[in-house]
């Protein structure tokens, strides 16, 4: 962390160090009780243990948080967003989501202030604003947004597959150009 940053403690430094072990499992493709089991880098430490929770909470609803995110950031693919963003976005919604002990604005704003610090640029906390105010919104208004996340992914798989069909109709005999199979149509001998 920056020198500026010295003085993180309590649930802060603990969504750190969550941060740092999501990214660690997601830059090496492990899961993050595996990252937990071996050597594992915290700018801060040690570990406590609602950071423990978060990192391995967040870890665990996965499929659940990202459905939820990919619907809420529409107009962009979660993987185009950046590592520490995602992550970010991740540990805010474990928290909304399954932390009833945490007030969904505390997770919200924590969110934007780490953005701030450990964003991958100067527009991070707008963004994570805008999608944990999005689906906040939806929350608020008593919709399931897992569900609702679920199912946007498999509308978007569904459209996938379709288009993916679509191109790869077999052609029949009349949509070859070939007039006898050797030569071009309308170049006759």
């Amino acid at each position: 962390m920056s020198s500026n940053h010295k003085h993180i403690g309590g649930r802060t430094l603990s969504r750190c160090n969550a941060l740092q072990l999501l990214f660690q499992a997601e830059a090496s493709g492990r899961s993050v009780a595996d990252v937990l089991s071996g050597e594992y880098a915290l700018s801060e430490g040690p570990l406590d243990e609602y950071g423990e929770l978060l990192a391995r909470g967040t870890y665990e609803h996965l499929a659940d948080i990202d459905a939820v995110l990919s619907e809420a950031s529409r107009n962009w693919s979660l993987s185009r967003v950046s590592a520490t963003d995602r992550n970010l976005l991740r540990i805010a919604l474990f928290e909304i989501l399954y932390v009833d002990e945490v007030a969904s604005a505390v997770a919200i704003d924590e969110c934007v202030e780490l953005a701030k610090a450990f964003g991958s640029s100067e527009e991070s906390s707008r963004f994570v604003n805008g999608i944990l105010g999005r689906i906040q919104t939806d929350i608020d208004a008593g919709v399931d947004v897992v569900e609702k996340g679920h199912a946007h992914a498999a509308a978007e798989a569904e459209e996938r597959a379709r288009q993916q069909a679509a191109h790869e109709q077999p052609y029949d005999e009349d949509d070859y150009p070939y007039d006898d199979g050797d030569n071009w149509s309308g170049e006759g001998e």
